[in-house]
């Protein structure tokens, strides 16, 4: 096949390629490879009568050949290999849908956390709620609960893994060599049992005979924000015995300054009224007399840092050893209140100060030992720690409840949280290496997570002004701690029938048991200073098979088309609520779990996925495209306790996700790529199913049809990058972006005073002098300040009055507004 441009014909048929194409084509990574091209003899020519046509000199033919290859040798070079199979192949030759974002797009589009991640993965939504807690990471749709704008990393359908080791938090993309998103159940391949996909964070790993440094700096500034903020990142890989024994140390802290304002913070709660004016926040004196003011509390202050020794005995035994340790402080919410009381949208109306601190270990071993030519043994063992103290104003919460305290002028009221979470995973897998048609992967895994939940509420003043003997002022406490124990063995076999032709097979048997105890106590009706809590416990368990199966044939060199069908599932548990007391008494307050709602089970999926990627014109156009549709069963919805309103997971309904993922990687010309991405997701129930929805105004039953929440019907992004030579070692790099971003529902069908978040589009763009040694980057992110609505919490029910007394209990969670700074990275 002619190179495109050698010819008029073929640059055409490749133009028209590209514009006709680009609509239905954009597959599942802008960065995903094809097969080599092998470089046999040329062949002689002949005139069309067929007599050899005159030969050219050799130097001339030789000449002519040479770039070509060069051009062939250097597309076969940049191909990626991944090991989202538990064997390392080039992308274009796994059967699976998978998106990998390299280290160069990464850089270029400055992606370090997670909630960055999913303008440039089709089918991929992760909603940005600010520092202060992690997105829910929502692939293909299979979302079933309200959005939030407190994030939650915890009992997402999605697996994360840091290389072979699960990850429970969300730290930063420091020294990544690429991530691999896998679309659909993965369980019969990995040992976390996933009901959506696995996204694998794949590090660089020690080098055991060459010293390298690699620092990287950054200052940039945000619109709404009061002060510039900055980065600094530096990766040290340091051989310590040759060829045995090498370190590699990553540290990271980034100062994000933040950009929403805190401008009604009581002066002294239970003194100052939250509400002077009888329907605003009151003249111009009135607030500063019972308000002071914190700009940009939603700060992000992030100290990270990775340590990795790797140990070699022998090529075919060596081991990683790896210590993790993150801690993130921030001030506040990136949310403000839907406008309550003419508040703006970097506006937030909270009575207090909400800080955050998140501290997260991890401490894990990966060792490999190969077989003879048989087999490699791969055994992983982790252990991963991770508290969370944060502060939130409660005031809301309680007048929602409607106990009356709005009685109280000027009542409000805080909520002290201590979260801790411990986990253990052990993973012991075996992978075939003997040649032949066949190949297996065999393994084990045991998962055991704990939890501890504490919380305490207070009412400021409340106390004195109601005659309470209550000098510590608490209203509500609790505490919960569950216990989850999960058990799997699971693999995969694979038979190449021909050549170009195989098929797989894979199985999963799991079973669990989980338990919780804990108890709740109400310290107003209780004697100073005793606080008695109520002590229940509750468990639950269960077992099941899961399965796959798979064939891929390659058309041509350059086509590969495959079909999957496979079953996911996510573990069940017992909800973070204390148990009720037996009988009850409901002459008081309770905030507790009934029988009924103490536990829920598993639910299940089944993935049909057909897709087929390839490559034309030596590589020059890159296309991926994958269609599927998802039954989801048994669903895991969000719901309340009967009791206290306090937030719970529950059974019930089901649903079905259809659409399709789609990327393109276009060669214009030699320095000048377009890479695009588009994902269509219908996710929506197919059962009728009651009290899916609920809130302080009754429950709302879910319909067929309706939409699921929290995730886009459309999305997509073009990326252009041209880069200009200027000598040998030497270029400047203009980068662009735009990313499409379609309407989310917060809650299913719009149910129970829904909201419909509107989509938007945003823009960043960067230039960049490059060097072999060091780089400088000048950039911009939102390039047009693009206002968004990201999350909701509650619903508009909430906006509302009790006795004259807004309710500040409607939230949203907001976009992060236009960025620009400098960048520079030096590598030794």
């Amino acid at each position: 096949m002619q190179d495109c441009p050698a010819k008029r014909r073929a640059y055409l048929f490749c133009a028209t390629m590209l514009i006709s194409g680009a609509p239905f084509a954009l597959a599942a990574s802008a960065h995903a490879a094809s097969s080599d091209q092998k470089n046999g003899p040329v062949a002689e020519k002949k005139t069309r009568s067929g007599a050899p046509a005159k030969q050219q000199p050799a130097t001339t033919k030789a000449a002519a050949v040479k770039p070509v290859q060069q051009k062939v040798r250097a597309a076969q070079e940049e191909q990626i290999m991944v090991t989202a199979t538990r064997r390392s192949t080039k992308l274009e030759d796994s059967p699976i849908n998978i998106s990998v974002v390299d280290q160069k797009l990464m850089k270029n589009e400055r992606i370090t956390d997670i909630r960055q991640l999913s303008s440039f993965v089709p089918g991929l939504t992760i909603t940005d709620n600010g520092p202060g807690n992690t997105g829910n990471i929502i692939m293909r749709g299979l979302s079933s609960g309200s959005t939030s704008t407190t994030g939650n990393f915890t009992n997402n359908s999605v697996g994360v893994y840091l290389g072979e080791v699960p990850l429970y938090t969300d730290f930063k993309m420091v020294d990544i060599d690429r991530l691999e998103v896998l679309q659909g159940p993965q369980g019969t391949l990995y040992g976390l049992g996933t009901l959506a996909g696995a996204i694998r964070y794949m590090p660089h790993r020690p080098v055991l005979n060459h010293w390298s440094a690699d620092v990287t700096g950054k200052t940039f500034g945000e619109s709404h924000s009061g002060s510039p903020g900055g980065e600094t990142t530096g990766t040290f890989n340091i051989p310590l015995i040759k060829d045995h024994l090498a370190f590699r140390t990553v540290v990271g802290y980034y100062n994000d300054p933040g950009f929403m304002d805190y401008n009604y913070l009581l002066k002294t709660p239970g003194v100052s009224n939250p509400q002077p004016g009888a329907n605003s926040l009151g003249t111009a004196e009135q607030r500063a007399q019972n308000f002071y003011r914190r700009k940009d509390l939603n700060y992000d202050h992030t100290f990270t840092t990775r340590n990795q020794l790797l140990v070699q005995v022998n090529p075919n035994i060596k081991g990683y050893l790896t210590y993790m340790h993150q801690e993130t402080r921030t001030g506040g919410q990136q949310a403000n209140a839907a406008g309550v009381l003419g508040t703006g949208h970097y506006d937030a109306p909270w009575r207090y100060q909400e800080p955050v601190n998140r501290k997260s270990d991890l401490y894990s071993g990966e060792f490999y030992f190969n077989i003879f030519n048989f087999a490699q043994l791969v055994n992983t063992t982790a252990y991963t720690h991770q508290t969370i103290d944060s502060v939130e104003d409660n005031t809301d919460l309680l007048l929602d409840l409607d106990y009356g305290y709005q009685a109280f002028p000027n009542f409000s009221s805080y909520a002290e949280n201590h979260r801790k979470y411990t986990q253990f995973n052990e993973e012991l897998r075996l992978v075939s290496t003997h040649k032949g048609p066949i190949s297996w992967v065999i393994g084990g895994f045991y998962n055991n997570q704990k939890t501890d939940t504490n919380r305490h509420e207070y009412v400021p003043g409340y106390t004195s002004w109601a005659g309470i003997d209550r000098p510590d002022e608490l209203e509500y406490a609790s505490r919960v701690h569950t216990k989850t124990q999960e058990r799997a063995v699971y693999g995969e076999l694979t038979y190449h029938i021909l050549k170009n032709l195989q098929i797989t097979g894979g199985f999963r048997y799991f079973d669990y048991d989980s338990s919780v105890d804990g108890g709740t106590a109400l310290p107003l009706f209780q004697t100073y200073p005793n606080v008695n809590y109520s002590s229940q416990q509750g468990s639950t368990g269960a077992n099941g098979t899961m399965w796959k199966a798979n064939i891929s044939y390659r058309i041509n060199p350059n086509i590969m088309t495959y079909f999957t069908y496979s079953t996911g599932y996510r573990v069940g548990g017992v909800n973070k609520v204390a148990p009720c007391s037996m009988p009850l008494d409901t002459s008081v307050q309770h905030a507790c779990a009934l029988p009924n709602e103490v536990s829920y089970k598993p639910d299940k999926t089944r993935n049909a996925e057909l897709g087929i990627r390839g490559n034309f014109f030596h590589r020059r156009l890159i296309f991926t495209l994958a269609g599927y549709n998802i039954d989801w069963t048994n669903i895991q919805v969000p719901g309340q306790t009967q009791y206290g309103n306090v937030g719970i997971t529950k059974n019930g309904a089901a649903a079905v996700s259809r659409g399709f993922d789609a990327s393109v990687n276009v060669k214009v010309l030699p320095n000048f790529t377009i890479s695009a991405t588009y994902s269509y997701v219908d996710a929506h129930l197919t059962k009728y199913s009651p009290g899916l929805v609920t809130n302080v105004l009754g429950s709302y039953a879910g319909k067929p049809g309706d939409r699921l929440p929290g995730s886009t019907k459309n999305s997509g992004s073009i990326i252009a990058n041209y880069t200009f030579p200027l000598d040998e070692d030497r270029n400047i790099q203009f980068n662009w972006a735009t990313t499409y971003q379609g309407s989310i529902f917060s809650r299913v069908g719009l149910e129970g005073y829904g909201y419909r978040m509107p989509s938007y589009v945003t823009h960043r763009a960067s230039i960049t002098y490059n060097t072999r040694k060091w780089s400088v980057d000048l950039f911009v992110n939102n390039l047009t300040d693009q206002y968004a609505v990201t999350a909701v919490s509650n619903d508009m029910s909430s906006i509302r009055s009790r006795d004259g007394i807004a309710e500040r209990y409607y939230a949203y969670s907001v976009l992060t507004p236009r960025t620009f700074g400098l960048e520079a990275s030096a590598h030794f």
